[in-house]
């Protein structure tokens, strides 16, 4: 089924019977994607007077608390109040959810112990396509990129340069399929963090970073409309849903 969207004064034509999930899940019945150094992610019956709220257990409802971590446990989609003193919520600055995105995919360069991804990098995989999001899908792209237990792996990041370029392109939306876009560990520095937000001039308070995205190898790289679903929680981070569709020439 077609629909067409006029976005930014452009006509574009997607199939909505066709949206290409790129989020993470939390499954807490098999084994979950996890960063940070915390333990996993559970969900669980409430207990009330000593009785399970639970249908197999005689209720009449599943009744269920879940006990997570937006950063650590599912794709998430945060914003400058990640990294600031003062409070910001993604809830309050996020206010357009769809967006003209291009999928790169990008093959993280050695440097020294590390594993980065740099300007040259992308400038080479956007060119001079104006976009206003990019999903970065790393090589190699297993499956297991879903259930990766990530803490003490000093998993590939983005360098400050590449975050700046993309800021200084006009990207407001960065999706990753890496738990951060800065290095594991870097003595609290959030170069790339803070290189995209902006936070020593005027800072980018509606632009966005999703970490935790999968990008199956089936989705080419190219452009896509992308629809970014949060949950609405007031917080710097929240999990959400990725959603892409393909546009139609």
């Amino acid at each position: 089924m077609k629909a067409i969207i006029e976005y930014n004064s452009r006509k574009i034509t997607i199939d909505v019977s066709k949206p290409l999930d790129i989020s993470i899940a939390i499954d807490a019945s098999r084994k979950n994607v996890n960063a940070w150094y915390l333990g996993e992610p559970e969900i669980f019956p409430e207990n009330i007077d000593g009785e399970l709220v639970k249908v197999s257990e005689g209720a009449v409802i599943n009744f269920n608390n879940i006990h997570f971590n937006p950063h650590a446990h599912i794709t998430h989609t945060e914003c400058v109040g990640h990294i600031t003193e003062e409070v910001y919520s993604v809830n309050q600055n996020l206010k357009h959810y769809f967006f003209v995105s291009e999928v790169v995919t990008v093959a993280p360069e050695s440097r020294g112990e590390d594993f980065v991804i740099s300007e040259k990098q992308l400038k080479t995989a956007l060119r001079n396509k104006k976009r206003d999001a990019i999903i970065i899908r790393t090589l190699p792209n297993l499956k297991d990129k879903k259930t990766m237990q990530y803490s003490n792996t000093n998993p590939p990041y983005m360098l400050e340069e590449a975050a700046v370029y993309l800021r200084e392109k006009g990207i407001k939306h960065l999706l990753i399929d890496l738990p951060s876009v800065d290095k594991e560990k870097d003595n609290g520095k959030l170069l790339a963090h803070n290189a995209f937000w902006n936070t020593t001039g005027k800072v980018r308070l509606d632009a966005t970073i999703t970490e935790f995205i999968y990008v199956p190898n089936s989705v080419e790289d190219g452009e896509y409309l992308l629809n970014l679903m949060i949950a609405p929680f007031e917080n710097d981070a929240t999990p959400s849903k990725p959603i892409l569709y393909k546009i139609i020439k």
